[in-house]
């Protein structure tokens, strides 16, 4: 069997925004994958809690892509306990998909910090890194990919909500009901 391209492209998404999915439609198109899965993490081992739990965010996220069929959830963190390493879920998908080559989706803020994550070198020897250049953050990565995204951050999202603000045409609206 020949190899297919997926990407993975991981987060809280708390909650979930059109910056995510521009991002992955993005990189689905720019790095031809066949398809890109959305790796919502149980418990990131570099952030707090997430406001909604970890059944909301994967639910939101299906909503969010599920008319496009080229976009998936893949759950296989948030099945396990937390902490969740990224580590762990490349070793799961390469088991469950030994034909695929997986391309890891990084904003340039989470690629800086990478040589601090649970054995990064195995990181790198499971997935082919790609990263993309957020706007607004001045992370410093020499093989940045220029992505003209959108700057929404869940952390305003959920001030938003919280201050009774709309969070309309910042995310879906399957989300935001």
């Amino acid at each position: 069997m020949s190899l297919h391209r997926i990407g993975l492209l991981g987060g809280s998404f708390d909650p979930v925004h059109y910056g995510h999915l521009r991002a992955a439609q993005w990189a689905l198109e720019a790095f031809e994958l066949r398809e890109v899965r959305l790796v919502p993490a149980r418990q990131s081992p570099f952030k707090g809690p997430s406001a909604a739990s970890s059944e909301d965010r994967r639910a939101m996220l299906s909503l969010a892509v599920a008319d496009n069929p080229a976009l998936a959830v893949e759950d296989c963190e948030i099945q396990r306990d937390a902490p969740s390493y990224t580590v762990d879920t490349l070793r799961a998908l390469a088991a469950r998909w030994p034909e695929a080559r997986f391309v890891l989706i990084l904003g340039s803020d989470a690629a800086a910090g990478l040589d601090q994550w649970r054995e990064s070198a195995e990181v790198r020897r499971l997935a082919e890194i790609r990263v993309l250049g957020r706007p607004g953050h001045e992370a410093v990565v020499a093989d940045a990919v220029p992505f003209e995204g959108l700057a929404i951050a869940s952390t305003d999202l959920r001030a938003a909500v919280k201050a009774s603000k709309s969070i309309r045409y910042l995310t879906p609206k399957s989300v935001r009901l």
